[in-house]
């Protein structure tokens, strides 16, 4: 990190590094050891005010830029991310507690992001529309819309803020920036690659903090867009608040309770693995992990005793460690979280099958001891509408087997009985059923034969009913940060109107 005189780092405002007007500050923890890393300014409504003032004011010089004048910015962070992957997957690994190799990919997934928003620059932008008058011209365009508000989450703590900024950027706005509390190293860097590339001030702003700094983005009226990835809770918050106002945009991308269904044709060594994949990797802590398998019963009982033995022996350990597959949750938050939904599922009448949810101190990496550690919680329970346990995000290695009887309809059904609406799979060599979970399962993202996570950045990225309002990634950002206009060019010396209507200009006389 390049502030190294410095004992507490600070935020980057209008081109440059600031304390701001807070006094607090608070400390990024390594969720493997429970120890600080590093200690960073917290920022305040005022520090907030400032960055979007500094934006405001970027924001004509910024948008007069051409896309490729604005993308060559991009390049240079490309670059940047590509070279240091190693170095910055490490960072994100000591920071949000995810296995090296998934702290490696968000640092590619970051610069394929990067990658796309600037190859898009030399891309077609808006359309040529054909009109009734052959001599107008008439055209679909794209204007950026202003300053754009970025509050992103910590268990992708590099991907998902290009997925917010590199499309923003290149279209043409500027950026005020809050990354998470949890992962504030990580967001560091990123503000260091951004002054690395000489960007104009004010074009790109970051403020640390928490919540408070985060709702002082919503408020400010020159934020014309929020763009948003996180808990249902904070993100229908900051929906409800902008969706009445005129000229404010948002999109949202949150959470689910994701679910793979494996029918009675499924291949049981795919459906196994995508399910360990879907329910473990990250911990459980992806907003696409799913926490509800729904089995046939032709196949329930061999995919259970398959799962089970997997879920009881997936390696638990140091992140750094090449051969862990699921590091420690992020914070104290989560352990409580997760075990207090286990003791709900105990309550409602579930049947334990995995319980390593207080690792004994043996499976706990020596000197690791102040970590964040939790295993696997597997457990069957028979389906009813009103279980809380199966309806309810827990965010956490918390995975309960559903057994169904009948056709893929009512897989389906019970697929969809949740308030949200992200992502799932379906396990089968059967086309039909695939076909039919594909067009009435109730996800904005899908899969088949596939574990429910893996995003390409070139594909959107949301999803429907308590789980999002648009997606903040790639093309689809677009419509987020940029405003569609119409306009319509007259050739003639004449003026000749669409749907009949007269252009003659009558008098009395």
């Amino acid at each position: 990190m390049s502030q190294e005189a410095k004992t507490v780092y600070p935020h980057f405002i209008a081109g440059e590094w600031t304390d701001g007007d807070g006094t607090e500050t608070f400390e990024s923890i390594n969720p493997a050891t429970g120890e600080a890393i590093a200690t960073f300014q917290r920022g305040t409504p005022t520090d907030v005010e400032r960055a979007i003032a500094a934006a405001d004011e970027a924001f004509d010089t910024w948008r007069r830029l051409s896309y490729i004048d604005r993308a060559e910015y991009m390049w240079e962070i490309f670059h940047e991310l590509r070279d240091r992957e190693d170095e910055l997957g490490e960072i994100v690994s000591k920071e949000s507690g995810k296995e090296i190799s998934e702290g490696k990919a968000d640092v590619v997934e970051a610069w394929h992001m990067v990658e796309w928003a600037a190859g898009n620059a030399r891309h077609p932008h808006g359309d040529v529309v054909p009109s009734e008058i052959p001599e107008k011209d008439a055209y679909m365009r794209l204007k950026p819309r202003g300053v754009v508000g970025c509050i992103t989450p910590w268990n992708f703590p590099v991907a998902i803020p290009f997925w917010h900024m590199a499309v923003t950027l290149v279209e043409g706005n500027t950026v005020v920036w809050k990354p998470a509390e949890q992962t504030p190293w990580c967001g560091q860097v990123i503000a260091e690659m951004f002054e690395k590339t000489g960007i104009p001030d004010g074009v790109f702003n970051m403020v640390q903090g928490f919540g408070d700094a985060g709702a002082a983005i919503v408020d400010d009226e020159r934020v014309s867009t929020v763009l948003f990835t996180g808990s249902a809770e904070v993100g229908h918050g900051i929906g409800d608040k902008l969706g009445g106002q005129p000229g404010r945009e948002t999109s949202l991308e949150m959470g689910g309770k994701n679910a793979l269904v494996i029918t009675s044709n499924a291949d049981l060594d795919i459906a196994v693995h995508s399910a360990i994949m879907s329910s473990f990797k990250t911990t459980g802590q992806r907003c696409v992990s799913s926490e509800r398998l729904i089995v046939h019963t032709d196949v329930y009982d061999e995919f259970k005793e398959r799962f089970v033995e997997l879920a009881e022996n997936v390696a638990v350990g140091d992140p750094l460690d090449p051969n862990t597959f699921m590091g420690p949750v992020a914070d104290a938050q989560q352990v409580e979280k997760f075990h207090k939904y286990n003791e709900l599922a105990r309550t409602e009448g579930a049947n334990v099958l995995v319980d390593r949810a207080e690792l004994p101190p043996e499976e706990i990496p020596d000197g690791f001891e102040g970590g964040f550690w939790v295993g696997p919680f597997v457990y069957e329970i028979e389906y009813d509408p009103d279980l809380r346990c199966i309806k309810e995000e827990v965010f956490g290695p918390h995975v309960a087997l559903i057994e169904y009887i009948g056709d893929i309809e009512q897989a389906v059904d019970i697929h969809n009985d949740v308030q949200y609406g992200l992502a799932g799979s379906i396990i089968s060599d059967d086309y039909r059923e695939i076909n039919y979970y594909r067009d009435y399962g109730e996800v904005g993202l899908s899969y088949a034969n596939l574990p429910s996570i893996g995003a390409e950045v070139q594909l959107p990225f949301g999803g429907v009913k308590k789980s999002g309002k648009g997606s903040p990634t790639a093309r689809e950002v677009i419509e987020s940060v940029t405003e569609r206009t119409a306009f319509t060019l007259n050739n003639s010396r004449d003026i000749e109107m669409a749907q009949g209507l007269s252009a003659d200009i009558t008098t009395e006389d």
